[in-house]
């Protein structure tokens, strides 16, 4: 009984690196990847250039600097498809040491660009945001922690990555930036879950997020706002979120025409946070639902692939990954449909953002890595040494 599918490939000795990584990665999620991608620089095409009107640029301004952050988004993304689980944890660890100490340094060092909300430090030719780059460091590390509270003696990995996460979560909560305090917690959650979390302590979790919430909503205008926006009866349409409701209903099922939408000479982030808006308005519902599976089809795979996996460490930072990623992108489309209170986060791949782009690279690198089909050994070897 040898291999028992279980996703094993069998080795084969003296192998070239190239040719064993084309055997073993998901080529399906990458064609993806690069899909997403291509799509973001044509909405950049029509989204971006009214701004850098506005700001005094070429027309095209930012769609070249998308291609170069992207350029080095992939080269990074897959630089990492190739390494290792091991090497994946090490650099995952230091990642997360250097974004961690960049997030700390924020409130002296960093600025909000007139947005109320201090998330970045400024480099004069461009910026960076460290809670992009945070998050898949985070994932490693708390999939690390969680996976060693399993074994024999282990340490208190669980308590551990849950005080991080709680304090991580305050850390962008005071910048303000609710929305990724959100999803670190959540990122956590799923590997918590995952992990074998009793239910009774996901749900206490959830109370304290809404208790967290409620208090955000008493002392902090910034988040006060936004909820009070969300939950009015009527859209004001001079609001980013009137826009982009209003482009959506415009675009219909195919849209208004390439170049002949109008939102984007009204949204200030049109080529960011509202680049969904962009496509429903000039290329109408079909092409939101191919942006649509494509994500479903990169998470869903990468799911499938994880379900088959017998390393803690992989199943649950692998896990990690693929639903942060997931619920990134759908937060990002939701707040434009109003379904969720806007929280200014990107749309992965697609929206214009250096700290953006290149984060995302990084983490789809790690997932692909982790998904990446390896020999499993037998069956009966892992029963034996499982003790069952």
């Amino acid at each position: 009984m040898t291999e028992m599918v279980y996703g094993s490939v069998p080795t084969r000795d003296g192998e070239p690196i190239l040719p064993r990584w084309w055997r073993t990665i998901d080529k399906w999620s990458i064609s993806c990847v690069l899909i997403l991608f291509g799509i973001g620089l044509l909405l950049g095409l029509a989204a971006s250039p009214p701004l850098a009107e506005r700001n005094g640029f070429g027309a095209f301004h930012y769609v070249e600097r998308q291609v170069a952050f992207g350029m080095m988004a992939m080269v990074t993304m897959f630089a990492l498809t190739l390494m290792s689980p091991q090497t994946i944890r090490r650099l995952g660890v230091l990642g997360f040491a250097a974004a961690f100490v960049a997030l700390l340094l924020l409130p002296v060092f960093g600025t909000d660009y007139g947005k109320g909300a201090t998330r970045w430090f400024s480099l004069g030719f461009g910026s960076v945001q460290p809670s992009e780059f945070l998050k898949p460091g985070f994932i490693i590390v708390a999939g690390w922690m969680i996976a060693a509270s399993n074994e024999v003696a282990g340490p208190p990995g669980k308590t551990w990555s849950f005080a991080i996460a709680l304090f991580i979560a305050l850390l962008l909560a005071l910048q303000p930036d609710f929305g990724q305090a959100c999803l670190v917690l959540f990122g956590w959650g799923v590997m918590y879950f995952v992990g074998g979390a009793p239910f009774f302590v996901l749900a206490g979790i959830l109370g304290l997020t809404l208790l967290g919430g409620a208090v955000a909503y008493q002392n902090s205008e910034h988040f006060a706002r936004r909820i009070d926006g969300f939950l009015s009866a009527e859209v004001d349409p001079t609001t980013q979120l009137g826009y982009a409701a209003n482009a959506i209903r415009e675009g219909g099922f195919l849209g208004v025409g390439v170049g002949e939408g109008t939102v984007k000479w009204s949204l200030p982030d049109a080529h960011t946070d509202f680049i969904i808006a962009v496509a429903a308005e000039e290329y109408g519902l079909i092409l939101v639902l191919v942006i649509i599976a494509l994500y479903m089809t990169i998470v869903l795979r990468s799911l499938f692939r994880l379900m088959r996996e017998r390393d803690p460490f992989i199943r649950l930072a692998g896990t990690g990954l693929a639903c942060t990623f997931a619920v990134q992108a759908m937060i990002n489309m939701s707040v434009a449909v109003r379904l969720l209170p806007a929280k200014g986060m990107t749309l992965p791949f697609v929206s214009y953002g250096g700290s953006s782009v290149i984060a995302s690279g990084i983490l789809i690198g790690m997932l692909l890595a982790l998904t990446r089909v390896r020999p499993q050994g037998e069956i009966r070897d892992y029963l034996i040494r499982s003790g069952r």
